[in-house]
């Protein structure tokens, strides 16, 4: 197994290491979830660098990346519904959108081409990722209150509304591949 595959199997062993920090109660767990997400979002930004600089790209890999990152995602945003009151609404619309995509590739695939991420969907994995980590750390650090609430608002809205903005993106340009016209 080449290193990239081994990041992205280090992203999927990290998940359940983050899942028991957000929702077990002891000192400091929102900041060891932050480090354990945190590491876990650099092997995501490192896999594909390497795979792609090295020409290290495997057909495991260009399966389990992006499932590992839907799952590390995913774990965190149902996380943040007990931990932080994160609307069911939010996190069905982000999973709808991650689905819609996945089965777009999938029929892509299936015809011989690849979709590739492109900026709105890098866009939406960033603010994502930004936006979690920003949770944890005001949640971890004990900042409360309105600071908290306005933050966490804001990221809410301002991740769903890319998310819808990436996956509508994603539909339009390659509706063809579903012969929608």
């Amino acid at each position: 197994m080449n290193l990239p595959n081994k990041l992205t199997v280090v992203r999927i062993v990290l998940v359940p290491f983050f899942v028991a920090a957000m929702l077990i109660n002891f000192p400091f767990h929102y900041l060891i979830a932050l480090l354990v997400f945190a590491v876990a979002s650099l092997t995501d930004m490192l896999d594909g660098k390497i795979a792609r600089k090295y020409n290290l790209v495997t057909n495991f890999g260009k399966f389990m990346d992006p499932l590992a990152d839907k799952v590390l995602v995913m774990s965190a945003l149902i996380c943040f519904i007990p931990c932080f009151g994160l609307s069911a609404v939010a996190v069905i619309i982000i999973m709808a959108r991650e689905f819609l995509v996945t089965s777009l590739r999938l029929v892509a695939s299936s015809e011989g081409l690849v979709i590739a991420a492109d900026k709105w969907g890098k866009v939406k994995t960033a603010s994502t990722m930004v936006w979690v980590c920003a949770t944890l750390f005001l949640a971890g650090v004990g900042i409360g209150g309105g600071l908290f609430k306005i933050v966490f608002l804001v990221g809410t809205v301002f991740v769903t509304a890319v998310t819808v903005l990436s996956g509508f993106n994603y539909l339009v340009k390659n509706r063809s591949i579903l012969n929608v016209q």
